[in-house]
Parts: C-alpha cells; sequence; structure tokens
C-alpha cells in the first residue's frame, strides 16, 4: 500500500514541478526583456487581466510549497518503507543468536557420568 501511495505522489510531484516550471516561464520579467515575453508573458496580461503579474506570483508560491510538502511527504513514506524490514530482520537475528550460544556451551556440562561404585568386586 506505501508502495502505491508513493508512486502516485511521485507522479503528482512531477506535474507540479512542470507546472511550476511553466508559471515561472510565464511571468514578464522585471525589464520586459527575458524569457516572460519570448513565451508568451503578453498573453497572459491579456488573459488575467492588468493584475496577471500578482496571479502569476501566487501560483508560483503555491506550487513551490507544494512541492516541498510533496517532497517531505514522499522522503517520510521512503523512509517509514525501509525501517519496517529491519526491524523483522534485527528481532530475527536476536532470537536465532542468543537461542543458539547457550547449547553450544550446555552441551560438555551434560555428559552422562559413569556410576561410581564403592564396594570393589571381590575376586
Amino acid at each position: 500500500m506505501i508502495h502505491i501511495l508513493t508512486t502516485f505522489l511521485i507522479f503528482v510531484l512531477i506535474l507540479v514541478s512542470l507546472f511550476m516550471v511553466l508559471v515561472v516561464l510565464m511571468q514578464r520579467s522585471n525589464t520586459d526583456g527575458g524569457l516572460g515575453s519570448a513565451f508568451g508573458g503578453g498573453i497572459t496580461e491579456s488573459a488575467f487581466g492588468a493584475e496577471a503579474g500578482n496571479f502569476l506570483s501566487r501560483l508560483t508560491v503555491y506550487s513551490a510549497i507544494a512541492f516541498f510538502v510533496l517532497s517531505l511527504g514522499i522522503y517520510m513514506l521512503l523512509l517509514a518503507q525501509h525501517k519496517k524490514p529491519e526491524q523483522v530482520s534485527d528481532e530475527h537475528m536476536l532470537t536465532v543468536t542468543a537461542d543458539a550460544a547457550p547449547a553450544e556451551q550446555s552441551a560438555p556440562a551434560e555428559q552422562p557420568v559413569a556410576p561410581v561404585q564403592d564396594e570393589v568386586p571381590a575376586e
């Protein structure tokens, strides 16, 4: 389940990244000679009105916030996904080591001892 959620969030992160690049490129630069005019900076003003700069700036801020939140969320999911197998294997390793060590040490002490006879047989 975590793997499917992580894959979906990575896909959304890629979409947000592409959207943020497009929004930044659509903005008009301060000197009116940047990439904003090359990619249709005047078109955004005619589509969104005179306040297109403020609108695109807000879109940039919101997409940047979404990018960082998604990145942090994916990191936390991957961290949780990789911690689970280590905990199971550590517990299993401790159990095997704890059971095997005392069995080898107690084996020589439990060897049968021949009964001692107090009487010497008469010949």
